[in-house]
C-alpha cells in the first residue's frame, strides 16, 4: 500500500511517501518557513534527482498542495493519480489518556486532538492544520492519525503518577505520558530481530537523542518508564529545553525576572537546555567544536547532557533489576560517538563496556553493535524510522476500514 506520511510542525510539513508491502520510501521532502517571505522546499524522490527550491508558501495548505504537485507532476514520475496514494498517516504528538492506539480520523478524533491543545501547545495545533490541509488535498482516502504518547500507555501507575492531590489527575489527567514513542518502539523492535531469546525476557533502554531528547524503558517489549513527563519539557536536558528542574525555581525566577507565564514558557521551551547552558548554540554538532577549541561553556553543556543520560540510563536498570541492551538513536545518538561514550564512562560496575574502534567507526544508516564482547550488556546505534512505524500503522488501520464488516 502506498501511504503518504505527513508531520507538521508549526511552520514546517515533513513529508514521506512509503511503500509499506516492501517497507521502503518512494520519495520524502520538507516545507520549511511557511508564512516567511519565502520559503525552502525540497523534494527527495529515490533514485531521481533531488530539487531545492524556494518560493511562497504562506499557509499548511499551500505546502500540501506543493507537495501533490510534485508528487503528480508528470516529469517527476512519482504517482499518475491521487488515487495512487491509498491512506494518509499523521503524526500527532500528544494523545492524552484518551488514544492508546493509532486511530482513523473522524470528527471526534479530531475534536480530542484539539482538547489536547493546552498538553502540547507547541506541537498539536499544527499537526492538526497539517490534518486539515491533507484532508483537503486528499478527501477520498482514510486519514490516520499515529501518536508519540500511545505507545507509553502500558506504564504502571507508580510510573506515571505525580506527587500531587489525586484529585488534579482525576480531574485534569495531570500525569507522565511520554514522547517518542514511534522512534522507542521501532529501535526496540529492531534489537529483538538479532536476539533468540523471547522478547518477554529481553530489558532494553532505548536513548532517542536529538534537539528534542527522551529515554525510555522497555521491559518484554512494553514500556514501563520514560524520561519525557506531562509535557515534553521533561527529562534530560535537550537542544532548547531545561528538562528537570526543581519546581521552586520557577517561582523564583518569575520573581526575581518578572516574567509572565509566557515568559516563563519561552525561557524552558526555547532559551533553555544545551542553548541556554553555552550561551552559543542548540546544536550538538557546533557545541562539540567549539569546545574542542577550549570554550568551556560548551564544554559543561555537553557534560550536564551526558550526565543526565548515564543518570536516567542507571535509574533505568534499577527500576527494570537488569537491563539487556542499551541503544543510541535519532540525530546526535545515531551520529556522535563522543556523545555515546562519555554517556557510558565509568559504568563498568554495571557491565557496560564501549569498545573505542566499533564506536568511532560505527556505520551511519545501519545497525551496529559498539559494546566489546565482554560487556555484560549490548550497546547498539539503531537508526529509528518513525515514519515506517506511522506508514505501517496507518496502513493497517485503511485496510481494515475497507473490508466489510462480516469477513
Amino acid at each position: 500500500m502506498l501511504v503518504l506520511v505527513i508531520n507538521c510542525g508549526s511552520s514546517s510539513v515533513k513529508y514521506n511517501l512509503i511503500e509499506t508491502s516492501e517497507k521502503r520510501d518512494i520519495c520524502k521532502g520538507l516545507i520549511e518557513r511557511i508564512g516567511a517571505v519565502t520559503s525552502i522546499v525540497k523534494h527527495e524522490p529515490v533514485g531521481k534527482k533531488h530539487v531545492k527550491d524556494t518560493r511562497v508558501i504562506s499557509s499548511h495548505t499551500d505546502a500540501l498542495q506543493e507537495i501533490m504537485s510534485y508528487l503528480l507532476n508528470s516529469e517527476n514520475g512519482i504517482i499518475s493519480s491521487p488515487s495512487d496514494i491509498k491512506a494518509v498517516g499523521h503524526r500527532v504528538v500528544h494523545g492524552g489518556e484518551m488514544f492508546k492506539d493509532s486511530v482513523l480520523i473522524d470528527e471526534d478524533v479530531t475534536e480530542a486532538i484539539q482538547q489536547a491543545f493546552d498538553l502540547a501547545p507547541l506541537h498539536n495545533p499544527p499537526n492538526l492544520k497539517g490534518i486539515q490541509a491533507a484532508k483537503e488535498a486528499l478527501p477520498d482516502v482514510p486519514h490516520v492519525a499515529v501518536f508519540d504518547t500511545a505507545f507509553h500507555h502500558s506504564l504502571p501507575a507508580h510510573a506515571y503518577l505525580y506527587g500531587i492531590p489525586n484529585r488534579l489527575y482525576r480531574r485534569y489527567k495531570i500525569r507522565k505520558y511520554g514522547f517518542h514513542g514511534t522512534s522507542h518502539y521501532y529501535v526496540s523492535r529492531q534489537y529483538y530481530k538479532l536476539n533468540d531469546k523471547p522478547v518477554n525476557d529481553i530489558k532494553v533502554i532505548t536513548c532517542h537523542l536529538g534537539n528534542g531528547a527522551s529515554i525510555a524503558a522497555i521491559d518484554g517489549g512494553r514500556s514501563v518508564d520514560t524520561s519525557m513527563g506531562f509535557t515534553p519539557l521533561s527529562g534530560i536536558v535537550m537542544g532548547t529545553r531545561s528538562g528537570d528542574l526543581d519546581p521552586s525555581i520557577l517561582f523564583y525566577i518569575m520573581e526575581k525576572e518578572e516574567l509572565t507565564l509566557n515568559n516563563l514558557h519561552a525561557l524552558l521551551n526555547r532559551h533553555s537546555g544545551l542553548l541556554g547552558l553555552s550561551g552559543y548554540a542548540s546544536d550538538m554538532r557546533d557545541l562539540i567544536a567549539e569546545a574542542g577549541k577550549g570554550d568551556r561553556r560548551c564544554q559543561q553543556a555537553i557534560d550536564v547532557f551526558c550526565y543526565k543520560i548515564k543518570q536516567y540510563v542507571g535509574s533505568y536498570i534499577a527500576s527494570m533489576n537488569g537491563c539487556d541492551a542499551i541503544i543510541f538513536t535519532a540525530g546526535i545518538g545515531e551520529n556522535s560517538p563522543l556523545i555515546r561514550k562519555q554517556s557510558l564512562q565509568n559504568m563498568g560496575y554495571l557491565g557496560i563496556e564501549i569498545d573505542d574502534k566499533l564506536n568511532e567507526n560505527a556505520e551511519r544508516g545501519s545497525i551496529q553493535k559498539i559494546s566489546t564482547d565482554d560487556s555484560k550488556v549490548d550497546v547498539y546505534v539503531v537508526p529509528t524510522n518513525e515514519e515506517l512505524v506511522i506508514a505501517i500503522d496507518t496502513a493497517k488501520i485503511a485496510e481494515a476500514t475497507a473490508q466489510s464488516p462480516w469477513l
